[in-house]
């Protein structure tokens, strides 16, 4: 969801029940927003200043305890609303499924009390807040200094922002992203709050996102050594997905699902006897029993029939949902003409760019501000972006120092060295494409949360990078939350399109196109290693597309009406695949001098 769209989300739904992650990459918009909620609940406001030491983690801190305590404060007051027969509280069990057992029963209670003092006390005892979990990308763990001086590894961009949360007074999960960072997972160690007590309850749990099972398994033993439990793995697709794009090497998302139901009594028990034993021999509390894990989901889903087969087929404890709700003003902070763009978008419109720093896919829309302001700047001459927040500089090809690759300083150090290289004017072409493509998105994922708030953009600009999932093609109007919520638990439409895939179609169409792609990349320089890896890619892929046809084969009752629909287009997919797979072996036999 980006940098600044959920930063705020919490003071929005946690009230409600609902579960919100904020991204805790930028801590200079978090203590912007800090100062504005501050001023407008008449709270006591102090600056922390970059000259403070330890800022980062101090101003992450004082954000997340600030936002906890308004969101306690709205919930209290929806509790007590009963008392006042307020229409509130009826909102809120509107937005729960239909058949929820909190729902039945309040309905009991309230036939049941004739003194609405006694329902609101039953109320105030089975209502809770919404989880206000948190997310660090953990490869973005840029290295700082001091007056010039390189300060140690804790102070790193990640380090400092684990810390911040982990000196909160949130009771909350953090969710870590973009894969395994053995510093940063030892640094979670220090903290008291990530241990589970004799009881089992852990203060601050660690929620790892992962496509694949392998990953998991590595990252949860690991974690699970250093006495660290992971109570929750977030299953998400590799490419039908918001953001950063993790490609698996050609693994879908069901196959995937299918192997963690299948071993998730084997991911259990194999950590949690690691667990143990580092637990006793560190001295400290043992849990009586088994800690709870939470296998749950996301990416692509868009309708209620798939949230709900997800659940009922792969067992998973909670599916998650993104992308759509940034037409949701009610739940995410996105900027008006943002969200025109975001209506109108198209599915050729969202594409998989390789505009991020990191050096990763990038789901994103065209004629994002911020990509308009990037192309103005290489029409004048002066690509690059003067990089103000620095929070992607991780580059140290030129400097000592590292910097970041979407930077005017690097690509113009970089476009001098390409100067050099005598090549032909294509070859030159492409290349130059390459390097000016890399966008500012670690200032412009947050920008859109500085206009709707109109707070002033002269050191950031007013372009705003934006990184929906492919599946917000087929959501196209501002929604209110029921509404939203509603289209989830199935009570509602809000998709008019008659053409949307499925999910898992539309998941194995991307993977598709993204081996075209990479063939395309290795069409003039393929060796046995690239040979070997696009080979076993479609192999996956075809594996992938036999395991759909043999799930829908047998489950004629899921996705009733479009099970035939489904069974074609995997059909269609399989031979578009078999194309590809002759491609690759002609490739190969060229290279190889054999035709």
């Amino acid at each position: 969801m980006g940098i600044g769209f959920t930063v705020d989300t919490p003071l929005k739904v946690a009230q409600y029940g609902i579960d919100s992650v904020i991204s805790l990459v930028d801590d200079i918009l978090l203590e912007k927003l800090r100062k504005m909620y501050c001023e407008l609940h008449e709270l006591p406001y102090k600056e922390i200043s970059d000259k403070i030491e330890d800022f980062r983690a101090k101003r992450i801190t004082s954000y997340l305890n600030m936002i906890n305590s308004l969101s306690e404060s709205k919930f209290e007051t929806l509790k007590t609303a009963v008392l006042n027969k307020s229409l509130e509280v009826k909102e809120y069990l509107n937005l729960l499924p239909d058949g929820t057992t909190i729902k039945n029963e309040f309905k009991n209670v309230t036939d049941k009390y004739l003194n609405i003092n006694e329902a609101g006390d039953w109320l105030k005892e089975n209502l809770s807040l919404g989880s206000i979990d948190v997310n660090i990308m953990t490869k973005v763990d840029k290295v700082n200094y001091n007056k010039g001086e390189k300060l140690p590894s804790e102070y790193n961009d990640a380090h400092a922002a684990l810390r911040g949360f982990a000196e909160s007074n949130l009771n909350s999960s953090v969710i870590l992203s973009a894969g395994m960072n053995p510093r940063l997972y030892g640094y979670i160690e220090q903290f008291e709050d990530f241990y589970p007590d004799e009881n089992g309850n852990i203060k601050k749990k660690i929620v790892l996102k992962v496509s694949d099972f392998r990953s998991a398994f590595i990252q949860g033993k690991f974690l699970a050594k250093k006495g660290l439990w992971v109570s929750e793995y977030r299953i998400e697709s590799g490419l039908n997905c918001g953001g950063h794009a993790f490609a698996t090497d050609g693994y879908l998302l069901g196959p995937v699902l299918e192997e963690f139901k299948e071993k998730r009594n084997e991911l259990i028990e194999s950590s949690y006897q690691i667990l143990i034993q580092s637990l006793e021999s560190k001295e400290r509390p043992v849990p009586k029993t088994v800690l709870p894990l939470k296998i749950t989901a996301q990416g692509g889903v868009g309708t209620a029939e798939e949230h709900q087969f997800l659940i009922d087929n792969y067992q998973l404890d909670s599916v998650g949902w993104g992308t759509p709700f940034l037409l949701v003003p009610e739940a995410t902070t996105v900027d008006k003409p943002t969200l025109e763009k975001l209506m109108g978008a198209k599915e050729e419109d969202l594409y998989l760019s390789n505009i991020s720093p990191l050096g990763v896919p990038f789901n994103t829309l065209k004629g994002n501000t911020k990509d308009m302001e990037k192309e103005a700047l290489i029409a004048k001459g002066r690509p690059g972006s003067p990089c103000p927040r620095k929070y992607v500089s991780l580059n140290n090809e030129f400097t000592e120092k590292d910097i970041c690759v979407a930077s005017r300083q690097y690509q113009y150090l970089k476009l001098k060295e390409l100067d050099n290289e005598g090549l032909s004017t294509e070859q030159y072409q492409e290349q130059f494409g390459k390097i000016v493509d890399k966008s500012c998105i670690c200032v412009g994922l947050g920008t859109s949360a500085l206009l709707a708030n109109n707070i002033g953009t002269k050191v950031e600009g007013k372009g705003v990078s934006v990184c929906p999932g492919p599946n917000m093609a087929y959501f196209s109007k501002l929604m209110s939350l029921k509404e939203m919520t509603d289209h989830i638990y199935g009570r509602a439409n809000v998709i008019s399109r008659m053409d949307r895939p499925n999910m898992f179609v539309k998941e194995l169409t991307i993977y598709i196109e993204f081996l075209k792609n990479k063939i395309e990349e290795a069409r003039n320089t393929i060796n046995k290693k690239q040979e070997n890896y696009l080979n076993k890619f479609a192999k996956n892929l075809s594996d992938g597309i036999s395991y759909y046809e043999s799930l829908f084969n047998a489950s004629k009752a899921a996705f009733k009406e479009t099970n035939a629909l489904i069974l074609g287009d995997l059909n269609s997919n399989r031979k578009e695949l078999q194309l590809l797979h002759v491609e690759i072996g002609k490739l190969a036999e060229i290279n190889n001098g054999i035709s």
